[in-house]
């Protein structure tokens, strides 16, 4: 089973706060959890009532190996809770994605490429002067 932490959606329209949540990841956001952890109060008027989070029981779960959400990394960086290194993206197939390989490697290929068709302009621009003075040479018959 795989467990995430994450914010469930609760309060009113236009009034929302949120449970910082354990539970499994095929559970509907605002579904089941396993544990709560705390709330978060993104529009509360003081910074200090905004957050509220038991870290000891943050870091249990993720010495257990429950993976954050992003959103609830960022709290858990700002409250100290350790979430250990970054995992590297992935693409859909579960690849490593290559950030800045891929930049390079495309920005060659355009080089490439702009080389190559600036050589095959100038095969047919040769060709076409070719059959030009054929063209023209007075024919001995």
């Amino acid at each position: 089973m795989a467990v995430v932490i994450r914010m469930k959606r609760s309060g009113r329209k236009n009034r929302p706060f949120y449970r910082i949540s354990v539970a499994d990841s095929r559970a509907p956001r605002d579904g089941r959890t396993l544990e709560s952890l705390g709330l978060y109060d993104p529009i509360a008027p003081k910074a200090e009532s905004q957050l509220t989070l038991d870290v000891e029981r943050a870091r249990y779960w993720i010495e257990k190996g429950a993976q954050p959400s992003e959103t609830v990394a960022s709290i858990f960086k700002r409250m100290g809770v350790a979430s250990g290194a970054p995992k590297p993206r992935r693409d859909r197939s579960g690849r490593k994605k290559k950030t800045q390989g891929n930049a390079r490697r495309k920005a060659a290929q355009g080089a490439r490429a702009s080389a190559k068709s600036a050589r095959r302009d100038e095969r047919r621009k040769a060709a076409a002067a070719a059959r030009k003075s054929s063209a023209q040479a007075p024919s001995e018959a």
